[in-house]
């Protein structure tokens, strides 16, 4: 059954380039390496309802099951990219 991540990103001031240049080249080469595909990415998002103020970035990848969303988030390969966010913004992931 497939699988869903969700993603809602806050940056920092000043960040976003740096987040984009950095994570956002590198992990979705990594992200198909391990059977996920974007289906959606959105810079500029808006908060309608909830506690989110400020996430104006998201994605939503398809990943084919939960253990494979498991296998990459897990992964020595990924814990080396996702260094590349450290101190830019904020994340929250579903």
């Amino acid at each position: 059954m497939a699988a869903y991540m969700i993603i809602a990103v806050k940056m920092n001031d000043g960040a976003r380039e740096q987040f984009i240049s950095g994570y956002g080249a590198a992990v979705p080469a990594l992200v198909k390496k391990f059977g996920g595909e974007y289906i959606l990415v959105a810079p500029g998002a808006e908060l309608l309802e909830g506690t989110l103020e400020g996430y104006t970035s998201m994605a939503v990848s398809k990943w084919p099951s939960k253990e494979d969303v498991y296998r990459f988030w897990n992964s020595d390969d990924y814990a080396e990219v996702k260094k590349l966010r450290d101190g830019l913004g904020e994340c929250e992931v579903f």
